[in-house]
């Protein structure tokens, strides 16, 4: 048990059984917030593959659900005389071309390494995520066009028949969202939710067509720019979202802290490696649907330069066994010095989740960190 080797365990009695009272609690929790961190973490059962295999399948179907419906939206939308079906169909025409850049931003960062690329091409899934939500904004503003166009322009009133049309719609694209969805953040795909936020779009442009049309045919003639006002009122929506979608995207291009706990994960998974003494430095980036590691790891400092590399791949080992879609782990060893080992046997400061130590170049650090 490694908290036995970081106290120095003078004290007899009642004072013995709250030592090893406390280092019971301290696993409990520590093995409460690691089931929790998993669950929470659901893309930690998959790896870059299957992931790419659930995106790639969740995007096919969007694909051909949107070659139907565009079809019948566009039909119905110039026979009924309304403008907002005929946006609503304009927008999952955009769907599809926007699918096929998420499906080829998909299968190119699911490629190997390269000597061109030695870390991959995973920045090609944020570049796909990206390239959808300036289509949704692109999208938004042609809708608004439109719209505006169908305020100022006389305009028959909308066929009754065209409602049936907008119903069957929203049901198809709000379920198609979720299906999307799911698949998006059960692998953690940026793209992928782009993608189904480009459905929900949609579903959202065809309920302001449903109030439009209605507007229209209950209001008579006076009413009959209704659907283009509803239109116009749906653009503003879509275009938000494509500004919401794109901060990610751009976050991940950068190489921002992931969203996902993953440093947390990493350190439990290190933490658990016979010869660690204690975590420093960790950073972790996103890579497309994977993860790249940067780990400091404090050992012995009396232990051999081999016993030393043991230790730093069984680290590595341990946290791509423990999360798949972790790529790779660089694991940097780090000395705990000889002369202040004994010092460190004792706990100095307890705050917060981890226990304080000395280390050997002299400075404090919290232990397990």
């Amino acid at each position: 048990m490694p908290y036995l080797q970081q106290i120095s365990i003078r004290p007899i009695g009642s004072d013995l059984e709250k030592i090893f009272s406390y280092i019971h609690n301290e696993e409990l929790l520590t093995r409460q917030r690691t089931s929790r961190l998993i669950e929470g973490l659901s893309m930690a059962r998959f790896t870059g593959k299957e992931a790419t295999g659930i995106g790639t399948r969740s995007t096919l179907l969007g694909i051909a659900t949107n070659i139907v419906l565009a079809a019948v939206k566009g039909t119905a939308g110039v026979l009924g005389h309304s403008y907002a079906l005929i946006a609503d169909a304009v927008e999952s025409t955009a769907d599809i071309a926007t699918s096929i850049v998420v499906l080829s931003g998909l299968r190119i960062a699911a490629k190997p390494a390269d000597e061109d690329h030695p870390y991959g091409h995973g920045k090609a899934e944020p570049l796909a995520t990206l390239a959808v939500s300036i289509a949704l904004c692109l999208a938004a503003v042609g809708i608004a066009v439109e719209s505006i166009f169908g305020i100022l322009s006389p305009s028959h009133s909308p066929e009754a028949y065209t409602l049936v049309v907008v119903g069957i719609v929203i049901i198809v694209k709000e379920t198609l969202f979720r299906v999307v969805s799911h698949a998006g953040d059960s692998i953690g795909s940026n793209a992928v939710n782009a993608d189904a936020w480009h459905h929900r779009s949609d579903a959202i442009t065809s309920a302001a067509a449903f109030v439009g049309i209605s507007i229209a045919l209950l209001g008579g003639p006076a009413y009959a720019q209704a659907d283009a006002w509803a239109a116009l009122f749906a653009s503003g929506i879509i275009a938000w979202n494509g500004v919401r979608l794109m901060r990610p995207a751009l976050s991940e291009i950068m190489d921002a802290v992931p969203k996902e706990n993953i440093e947390s994960l990493v350190r439990t998974a290190a933490r658990a490696v016979d010869g660690v003494r204690g975590l420093d430095r960790c950073t972790t980036r996103k890579m497309g649907l994977e993860f790249y590691v940067d780990l400091h790891v404090v050992v012995d400092g009396n232990e051999t330069v081999r016993r030393g590399h043991q230790i730093a791949h069984s680290v590595k080992v341990a946290i791509q066994t423990s999360l798949p879609h972790v790529t790779d782990v660089l694991v940097h060893i780090e000395p705990l010095g000889e002369e202040d080992d004994a010092v460190s046997d004792t706990i100095v400061k307890k705050s917060g989740g981890g226990d304080m130590r000395r280390l050997g170049d002299g400075e404090t650090r919290r232990l397990g960190e």
